[in-house]
């Protein structure tokens, strides 16, 4: 057990190392150049932020191995080598929650502050918001604590008198009790021996069952949406291809038209930015700056889908054969994203909506690819945890381009301004607890007896006035109803061409 505990101490470093260098290579290239060479504490709150929730993610595997390390032990407490999960989980998600709550909005208020002002002006600023949202997050968090941090488990209170010791042992489906007439089995106990226990969470277990709460609202809105979107989103994109290369005279008349569209939209810019200065930011100036900001997103699409119907250059051949390849790596990954987003979606059916459940499905799945393999089935459960994810920020894309009360914060490659970055690694975060809490209830008998399940199963689902939006299954009624929705949705309108709007004009 020794030597088994070392190679996933070893596997584990070298994991957290390889994280930590592909966030700063996502960071260096998906960076905007305005941001070169400056704004290094927001950059190492996104590595850092980027590195925590890959990290959790795969710490549920983790935890899975860890636990093999005592599976010829006789109980779990026999076994002293394995690796302390509990306090590794409750450490993670406390220092997530941070992030989230306190850093990141730090972070965020100080680099969107008024490049006019000093150094210290703005970080005073940043400060006076963030103490202002820990102190009331402390008093609600404290108030809460105080009143109903209990849970409430549920357990069969089974009780016999003493009886002499027999001479013969006969036991069988009726008698499963030494004598015949005494209570032993909880499974044939009667409804009256059914008790409550209860008994008070520790603080840093309610504080990630609080913020669990929070992500899985999140998590079951934006992720719904986007289980369905990111595979359909690129197949109808495969579909909705620019099919030949346009003419000359057809690239200028376009060319012209984005031009003036281009030159409406920074009129409108400057005439909000004078808003701004003039202390003018009520409902209607972000109202107005939402309609800015998806316009000149949709802008630069249309100039993007300009340049691929149109190549220019020497290598345009070379460029117009890649464009038709991209198309076509679109639909490949959307053909396997639609795969795993039905599997998902089924799982969530088959295996937490019907009760008893169906059968185990993706879990037997990845306990047979252990069996073939020893990481194989720990791949594949850490690789369905990441589509989640990236369903959630996919789906937060989609509702942020059609819905008022949503920000736009698009990722794009080498084009990427640290707000944006700091808002999508908050996103993240907060539904990377809901994404661990989900796959470890979703994947019960695959992750069984694991410190995640404890703290994200026994406690959460048991914790006093939250345990019902568990029981009734809440969050997954709606992630399935969501992604059935969004499906509708594509099916409908998804094959269609958005139509250029016209004349871009400000609300009055």
């Amino acid at each position: 057990m020794g030597d088994f505990n070392l190679a996933l101490v070893i596997v584990a470093i070298v994991v957290c190392i390889l994280v930590f260098i592909f966030n700063v290579y996502l960071l260096v290239n998906y960076q905007h150049p305005d941001d070169a060479n400056q704004a290094y504490f927001p950059k190492f709150v996104v590595v850092l932020g980027l590195s925590i929730a890959a990290i959790s993610i795969l710490m549920l595997p983790a935890d899975v191995a860890n636990r093999q390390a005592c599976r010829h032990a006789i109980y779990n407490g026999a076994c002293n080598l394995t690796l302390p999960m509990k306090d590794l989980w409750l450490a993670v998600y406390i220092l997530d929650a941070v992030l989230v709550f306190f850093v990141i909005p730090f972070a965020m208020f100080y680099y969107e502050g008024d490049q006019e002002k000093s150094v210290g002006k703005r970080i005073k600023s940043a400060l006076l918001w963030v103490v202002t949202t820990a102190i009331v997050c402390g008093l609600v968090l404290g108030i809460l604590y105080g009143l109903i941090g209990k849970v409430d488990f549920t357990v069969m209170h089974l009780s016999s008198s003493t009886t002499s010791f027999p001479t013969t042992w006969e036991f069988s489906s009726s008698q499963q009790c030494i004598g015949g007439t005494h209570q032993c089995s909880a499974y044939t106990a009667s409804a009256s021996s059914e008790k409550t226990w209860t008994m008070r969470t520790t603080f840093p277990e309610y504080v990630v069952a609080l913020a669990t709460i929070v992500g899985s609202v999140l998590f079951a809105i934006f992720g719904g949406v986007g289980i369905a979107c990111l595979p359909l989103g690129l197949i109808f994109s495969f579909i909705k291809r620019p099919k030949a290369v346009i003419t000359r005279s057809q690239y200028i008349k376009e060319a012209t038209e984005l031009g003036k569209k281009a030159r409406e939209l920074k009129k409108a810019a400057d005439s909000l930015q004078q808003e701004e200065r003039s202390g003018s930011k009520g409902r209607k100036w972000r109202k107005n700056v939402k309609a800015v900001e998806k316009e000149l997103l949709q802008l630069e699409e249309d100039v993007k889908l300009l340049e691929e119907m149109y190549p220019q250059g020497e290598k345009a051949e070379t460029s117009w054969a890649l464009t038709v390849l991209g198309y076509l790596a679109k639909l490949v990954l959307g053909i396997l994203g639609l795969i795993v987003s039905v599997a998902w979606v089924a799982h969530i059916v088959i295996y937490l909506l019907i009760n008893p459940p169906l059968s185990a499905f993706l879990n037997e799945v990845f306990i047979k690819l252990d069996d073939i393999w020893g990481l194989l089935g720990t791949a594949a459960f850490a690789f369905f945890c990441f589509y989640l994810l990236l369903a959630v920020i996919a789906g937060a894309m989609m509702l942020g381009l059609r819905l008022v009360f949503i920000t736009i914060h698009p990722m794009k490659w080498g084009a990427t301004l640290m707000n944006s970055f700091l808002f999508n690694v908050g996103l993240i975060l907060l539904c990377s607890i809901s994404v661990i809490q989900f796959c470890s209830t979703a994947f019960a008998y695959y992750a069984q007896a694991t410190a995640a399940q404890e703290i994200f199963g026994h406690t959460l689902e048991s914790l006093r006035g939250i345990k019902y939006l568990y029981k009734y299954n809440v969050f997954q009624i709606a992630f399935v109803a969501l992604a059935g929705l969004t499906f509708v949705y594509y099916a409908a309108f998804g094959w269609r061409r958005r139509k250029r709007s016209g004349r871009f004009q400000l609300s009055t």
